[in-house]
């Protein structure tokens, strides 16, 4: 491909391209990170107990899931590539095998979050702060199979360029989990008051209801039909799932790393006090949501380079990527700032804990400090 083809590609309308299929991802991914903020803001007038158990909790829900997520991101990939050389006939099969991995990978997780717990006994913990963070583990890991599977179909939705459904059920689920947390959490309507479990019941409750939801979408709507994965049953294919194993687990090694070396924090601060771990918790939650804004960039970039690969066009390729890396870049500039200065707003939005405030507001102003390398890194990740 000549340089002066590649010097012919719009800036201005590769940004608009990109930013129409990354905004109802973004509302998909704030309102599925939205569910975890949901959590931890709502229990966090409560008690700083309950706080600091569903802390502990959330940090290892939030390393396994977005491990699974990463590891799951192969789908996007391969049907971008058909979608892009036109081979629609492959997709089916495709999404398939790509359910069948999702059940694999969501059942080793779930295993592995409930395996998990014992580091709760073995860190300092009070006993009572060390039991509820394990139940919240053992209640919210029965939604790992259903998340697993739904992203998944999320990727495949999502490099079909039709990312509305993602924005839709993501927000029903995350309407589902604040009306449910509300019931369980404080004992509203005569329902038990069950504190942070009640969380995770509203979690792993509002997995499954996102589940069935793309399920039906699916199923009803008139652009899949030409796509449609579920016309038949089909046994896994361990080669083709052994490719989208090979695609996707670097990815989720990549996000792994990136979050488990703030989610480890929380358990190594586990021995000074339910305030650090809880301020910590806060800051991490914040930054995981403002995390989503250059991840759904890269999603939208799976889905735009991977057509231009199957096209055979290297040269438009190279140009989508380097112009999403480039708008992570400027959010990630935009979002320290506002975080650095807003940091007392956003604490004082969690918890009503003057201690907890104090200190999550530091802290903010640290994660600050990553915004731009965090968002760099994720957009080019994914190209």
């Amino acid at each position: 491909m000549t340089n002066s083809r590649a010097s012919s590609f719009s800036l201005k309308g590769e940004v608009a391209s990109l930013w129409h299929i990354a905004w109802p991802v973004l509302i998909g991914q704030l309102a599925n990170v939205g569910m975890a903020v949901a959590d931890v803001a709502m229990v966090g007038h409560v008690s700083a107990d309950e706080l600091a158990a569903v802390s502990l909790g959330a940090s290892v829900w939030t390393i396994v899931i977005v491990t699974v997520m990463g590891t799951m991101m192969a789908i996007n990939t391969v049907v971008a590539h058909e979608v892009g050389a036109g081979r629609l006939e492959g997709i089916a099969h495709s999404v398939r095998q790509a359910m069948w991995k999702g059940l694999g990978v969501g059942l080793i997780a779930c295993v592995l979050v409930n395996l998990s717990t014992l580091i709760f006994y073995h860190i300092g913990l009070e006993t009572h702060v060390a039991d509820n963070a394990a139940m919240f583990l053992h209640v919210i890991s029965l939604g790992m199979p259903a998340f697993a599977c739904y992203r998944a179909l999320y990727g495949y939705t999502a490099s079909m360029n039709r990312p509305k459904p993602l924005m839709v059920i993501a927000l029903l689920g995350l309407l589902f989990v604040i009306l449910v947390n509300w019931l369980l959490v404080f004992g509203n309507l005569g329902f038990p008051r069950m504190g942070g479990v009640g969380c995770a019941v509203s979690t792993a409750l509002g997995t499954w209801l996102m589940l069935f939801a793309m399920l039906w979408w699916i199923r009803h709507s008139p652009v899949y039909r030409e796509t449609y994965p579920f016309t038949r049953w089909e046994r896994p294919h361990w080669g083709e799932i052994g490719r989208m194993l090979r695609l996707g687990l670097p990815i989720g090694v990549t996000y792994f790393a990136e979050v488990s070396a703030f989610g480890v924090v929380s358990l190594l601060l586990a021995p000074f006090g339910v305030v650090q771990v809880s301020a910590n918790q806060i800051a991490l939650n914040f930054s995981s949501l403002t995390f989503m804004v250059p991840l759904s960039f890269g999603i939208a970039l799976i889905g735009r380079v991977g057509q231009a690969v199957g096209e055979g066009n290297p040269a438009r390729a190279r140009f989508v990527a380097w112009t999403g890396v480039q708008m992570a870049i400027v959010f990630g500039l935009i979002s320290a700032i506002l975080m650095a200065v807003f940091r007392w707003e956003i604490a004082r939005a969690y918890t009503s804990d003057a201690a907890v405030q104090a200190l999550c507001a530091q802290l903010l102003l640290l994660a600050a400090v990553f915004q731009l390398s965090d968002s760099a890194q994720v957009a080019a990740s994914e190209v």
